[in-house]
């Protein structure tokens, strides 16, 4: 079988992932190529034996034989490397967002429908095996009728204030995760947001314009609710639980750990604190995702999130901050519209 030629652009964090997961766990495809700003980013690039090292998105699109973009640069890049992708037939997997404005998305979405090119966004933590079984029991009708969804997400640590000025702010560069979730888990669309958030954990993201520490509650179509609690710090590690409560009992997934081990002694009882941080506790989403993006391209079958979803995802999080500085609940149609 020929092997799927694939192009990386962009090496920070996440593009180191997708490219060791890409040169190592798939040998249905090759990677030819990848790009990155710095050129010290050369160096990752040799150690996995990427024949073609480039420093601008346009040239990475003529590499000889490349069927497939890995986006994975900076947030204000996504619209623009996806227009150019697109316009040069390569099929392309993005991460999210796509653009901080519903407007420049739908833009984008318009244009890689025109092109009649495949786009997945990279929403990874629904590909995490825990995540996934719990969508499999909604699915199913193991809980009965969901009526409530409780999403914890809290990070071990805030980021630089820096990315905060421009990262679109809590909502759209993090509790975007969750949204996306909400809308994954129940299988229904999000009709209405109220969102209450503070600064609780650094002043300086509050001079940046932002909240660190919020609590939203969302409201599907059928009047079944969400509520979502985020903050930038948690001393004790990466908290990610998940809860979905219907007519006939509960599913719940709980934080990973190293190991289960506990300690019990007279002074109480101990163990691990979670995995510390995102690459540690989505390392196996990351790989599930990028193989459910492989299949669909090799069986020409719809992606597993699609570019609607991206763009519902950032009007859930407009609503978000819309309700916040209004103080009230804000239905998604007035976002749309």
């Amino acid at each position: 079988m020929k092997k799927l030629k694939v192009a990386v652009a962009g090496l920070g964090r996440i593009g180191k992932i997708h490219l060791k997961n890409l040169c190592r766990n798939f040998p249905e495809v090759e990677v030819v190529a990848v790009m990155d700003v710095l050129d010290e980013s050369k160096a990752i690039a040799d150690e996995f034996n990427v024949p073609n090292f480039v420093g601008d998105f346009d040239e990475l699109l003529v590499v000889p034989g490349v069927d497939v973009v890995v986006i994975c640069s900076p947030t204000d890049t996504h619209a623009d490397y996806t227009i150019k992708a697109a316009k040069a037939g390569k099929q392309i997997f993005c991460e999210k967002p796509l653009d901080l404005s519903l407007d420049r998305v739908q833009e984008v979405l318009d244009v890689v429908n025109k092109s009649g090119v495949k786009l997945m966004l990279g929403f990874n933590r629904r590909f995490d095996p825990e995540f996934k079984k719990i969508r499999q029991l909604v699915e199913s009708g193991a809980i009965g009728e969901s009526q409530i969804i409780k999403i914890t997400s809290r990070d071990p640590g805030p980021p630089p204030v820096s990315y905060i000025k421009v990262s679109g702010g809590m909502f759209l560069d993090m509790t975007i995760h969750d949204f996306d979730m909400a809308r994954f888990i129940s299988g229904k669309q999000v009709k209405e947001v109220f969102a209450k958030a503070a600064v609780m954990v650094d002043p300086e993201i509050g001079k940046a314009g932002d909240v660190d520490t919020a609590v939203i509650t969302l409201t599907f179509d059928d009047g079944s609710m969400a509520v979502i609690d985020n903050c930038r710090k948690a001393v004790y590690g990466y908290d990610q639980r998940l809860e979905v409560f219907g007519s006939k009992g509960m599913a719940q997934a709980e934080n990973n750990f190293p190991n289960n081990h506990k300690l019990y002694t007279q002074s109480g009882v101990s163990g691990d604190l979670p995995l510390h941080f995102f690459l540690e506790r989505y390392d196996a989403s990351y790989v599930q995702e990028m193989k459910e993006f492989i299949d669909a391209l090799v069986s020409n079958s719809e992606m597993p999130v699609d570019g609607n979803d991206g763009l519902l995802s950032i009007a859930i999080g407009l609503a978000a901050k819309k309700s916040l500085a209004e103080g009230r609940p804000v239905k998604i149609e007035e976002i749309l519209d």
